[in-house]
């Protein structure tokens, strides 16, 4: 209890400066927690609309009229359905043109899903820097606040005949909390970062995998109906 009771004196006794800057990381730990638990969140509920969307689309179901079910269901649209969705449109307008060539409707399906993983992976990483800047900036900020405090202590001991280990040590103490507190910023926010960040990766290298899958699939389905159109055109 005394050493809390000292740690919070010290606080208080803190130059000004050096409390405003305590302030400071205080309020980025209280950002970076909130960072970390919103993409957290944000990861598993795109995570958990994979594996939904894993099982309808490998159930055996026709893939026009899954994208039919998924644009009645325009609300629940994110992630591997959007980018599905995204594919399947490109698609269709491109048969409604008359296109049935497999390069050319893979040029179009790869840059039309490339387009749509692009922005889901904006989505995910929102935030996902800034959490990256605290971990980075923060110790380097509580070391201006020591540097800052240290000086402060010195020009104040200035004055003093003769400056003892025990009227030295509060001041120095007192600075140095801004390092300490600048290194509990950071630690929590770069391990945040780097969790996160594999996991944002994981999430957009099965919808690389799946971009594979679909451009198959709807090449497949193109080379069909360009058998049947020419089937039709010979009688």
């Amino acid at each position: 209890m005394d050493n809390s009771i000292s740690l919070v004196q010290l606080i208080l006794h803190a130059n000004f400066i050096v409390q405003l800057i305590m302030l400071g990381l205080v309020a980025m730990s209280v950002y970076s927690w909130a960072i970390m638990f919103e993409v957290n969140n944000r990861v598993k509920k795109y995570r958990n609309e994979q594996v939904q969307f894993d099982k309808l689309f490998w159930a055996g179901h026709h893939i026009q009229k899954l994208y039919d079910y998924y644009l009645q269901h325009k609300e629940n649209i994110f992630g591997k359905s959007i980018i599905f969705c995204s594919g399947l449109r490109e698609f269709n307008n491109l048969k409604d043109t008359g296109i049935l060539r497999g390069d050319t409707i893979l040029e179009g399906m790869e840059r039309t899903v490339s387009i749509a993983i692009s922005q889901e992976a904006k989505e995910l990483d929102r935030k996902l820097p800034a959490l990256a800047t605290i971990g980075a900036v923060s110790p380097y900020i509580g070391l201006v606040g020591t540097v800052w405090g240290i000086m402060s202590s010195f020009n104040t001991l200035g004055g003093v005949e003769q400056a003892t280990i025990s009227v030295v040590a509060p001041h120095i103490a007192e600075a140095l909390i801004a390092t300490a507190l600048g290194l509990f910023v950071a630690i929590p926010a770069v391990i945040g970062h780097s969790r996160l960040s594999n996991q944002v990766d994981d999430v957009l290298s099965g919808y690389e995998s799946f971009q594979d899958d679909l451009c198959i699939l709807l090449l497949k389905e193109a080379h069909r109906d360009e058998v049947q159109q020419q089937h039709q055109e010979s009688f």
